[in-house]
Order: structure tokens, then sequence, then C-alpha cells
């Protein structure tokens, strides 16, 4: 009976871990957010009206990218990442047009790199498809935290990532 104990433990060990890893792979999820409330519009005006300096003063500071996957055949995110500034003078990270591979324990990351050595963890990746909005803590340096990653915390897996400009 104990000689067969170790086997049996290592079986349900490997195939729990193997349920937890591969299971994501075969379920999707979508969201559709609307743009956050405070969001603030850029009035659109012809190039003759446009001074530099009044440029400057209308147009609050946005980045965008766009996600490249890391071509592996398996974990893979396309769309488009940019900061949305608010009326209250915060921002938000909006995943528009969205699509990623699924995998256990995502996150959507605020980086220095693809390695994720520096980030900051703005939450859950809340579905692989769609369009979606994570708060940027005030005090994030966007000029240093400047990489969108989807990251799997569980096995440290970079899934996509998009270079903010």
């Amino acid at each position: 009976m104990n000689k067969y104990l170790i086997p049996i433990i290592a079986i349900a060990i490997v195939g729990s871990v193997s349920a937890f890893a591969i299971s994501p792979y075969f379920t999707e999820s979508s969201i559709d957010e609307a743009l956050p409330i405070g969001a603030v519009v850029q009035p659109m005006m012809e190039e003759t009206m446009m001074e530099e300096t009044m440029m400057e003063e209308m147009t609050p500071v946005s980045y965008s990218g766009t996600f490249i996957g890391v071509g592996d055949g398996i974990h893979d995110a396309q769309g488009n990442a940019y900061t949305i500034p608010l009326e209250d003078g915060s921002n938000v990270l909006r995943l528009e047009n969205f699509q990623s591979t699924n995998g256990p324990d995502l996150y959507v990351y605020l980086a220095t790199d693809d390695n994720a050595s520096e980030f900051i963890n703005l939450g859950e990746l809340k579905a692989n498809k769609g369009n979606q909005n994570y708060g940027i803590p005030d005090d994030a340096d966007l000029t240093k935290y400047n990489k969108v990653l989807i990251w799997c915390q569980a096995f440290s897996v970079l899934f996509g990532s998009a270079d903010l400009s």
C-alpha cells in the first residue's frame, strides 16, 4: 500500500498543476467598458487656428502604444494601450480592441522593461478580449514606467507588451 501512495500523490499534484495552467487556454472572456467618466476630451481645431502655446495648454500629455505578443505561438497580446487624463487630474490606462490568449493569473503592469524587474501592478486582467480601463496611481511616473505588460504572475511569463510614447 505504501509503495503506491507516493506515485498517487505525485500524479495528483501534477494533474492539479496541469489543470490550473492549461484550463484558461480553453476559456475566453470579453468586456466592453465605456470610456471613464470625467475623461478629458481634446477639442479638434483647424490647423490655422492652432498656436504652439495654445496647444501645450489645451492638450494634456497622453501616451499610447500597440501590443506586441511574445511570438512563441502560445502567449500573445494584440490591441492598443493609451492613457486617458481625467478631469480630476488622475489618469487611466485604457486597453482598446484588446485581445490576448488567456492564461492563469494574468495581470496588467506598467513596467520599465519586458522582464517586469520594476513594475506597478494595475490589477488583474479583467477579460482577455475587449475594451477595459485600469486606474493609474497618481505618483506613477509614465516616463519611467513606459511599458504595459500582460503578465502571468504564477509563472512569471510575459504574454505581450506595449511601449507607451
